[in-house]
C-alpha cells in the first residue's frame, strides 16, 4: 500500500526535524537518491520547512527586513514543492506506462502526487494538532477543541490514504488514467510577471 509508505516516510521526516526544530538545518535524506523514497522524503522535507517558515513570519514582532526575507524564502519553497510533486507524477507516469488503459477509463482530479501532497501537509497537521492536544497552558475548553481537531484529522487521514489506495489500483489496473499538467506558474518567471518584465 502506497499510502503506508508515504506515511511511515512523512512522519520520519517531521520527526527527524523536529530533533532541532531548525529551518536552516539541511536535510539528511536516509533513502538512496533517486528512489521513489528518497522523494516522499524530500518532499516532506521541503513541507515541514514551509510550515515553520509560515509561523515564523506571523511573528508581531518581526522586522520588515526578516519578514521580506522569509517570504521571499517561502516563494522558493512553494516552487521547490511544486517541482517536487511533478518529479513524483513523472515517476507515476513512468511506472504506468505500459498499463492498458480500458475503454470506458476514467481520469482523476487529481494526480497521484498531488494526493500524495495533501497526505503530506496532513501528517503536519497531524503532528502539530497532537502537539496542543499535549498543552497544559491552555484551558479546558481550548483542549478540548483542539481534542476533537486531532481525532477529524486522523480520521481525515485514513480516508485520504484509502482513496489514493484505490486510485494506484485503478490506474495500475487501466481503469483510471493518468493526464498530468505541468504547472504554469508565471509570477517566478521574469518574462511572465509583468512586474517583473516591466522593469526591463
Amino acid at each position: 500500500m502506497i499510502s503506508k509508505l508515504a506515511n511511515k516516510i512523512f512522519n520520519e521526516s517531521i520527526d527527524t526535524y523536529h530533533l532541532t526544530d531548525d529551518v536552516n538545518k539541511q536535510i539528511e535524506n536516509p533513502y538512496k537518491s533517486a528512489t521513489f523514497e528518497h522523494l516522499l522524503y524530500a518532499k516532506n522535507w521541503i513541507d515541514t520547512v514551509q510550515w515553520h517558515l509560515e509561523d515564523i513570519i506571523r511573528d508581531p514582532n518581526i522586522t520588515p527586513e526578516e519578514a521580506l526575507k522569509i517570504k521571499r524564502w517561502i516563494d522558493k519553497s512553494n516552487q521547490e514543492r511544486t517541482d517536487m510533486v511533478e518529479y513524483l507524477d513523472s515517476y507515476f507516469l513512468d511506472k504506468y506506462k505500459d498499463v492498458n488503459i480500458l475503454k470506458g477509463a476514467k481520469i482523476n482530479t487529481e494526480s497521484p502526487a498531488w494526493a500524495l501532497d495533501r497526505l503530506s501537509i496532513l501528517a503536519l497537521k497531524i503532528y502539530h494538532m497532537k502537539e496542543e492536544t499535549l498543552r497544559t497552558d491552555i484551558s479546558d475548553d481550548k483542549k478540548k477543541e483542539v481534542s476533537e481537531k486531532y481525532h477529524i484529522l486522523m480520521e481525515q487521514q485514513v480516508d485520504l490514504s484509502t482513496a489514493i489506495d484505490e486510485l494506484m489500483t485503478e490506474i495500475a489496473s487501466g481503469e483510471k488514467y493518468m493526464k498530468v499538467y505541468k504547472q504554469m506558474k508565471m509570477y517566478n518567471d521574469p518574462e511572465l510577471n509583468p512586474v517583473l518584465y516591466g522593469k526591463k
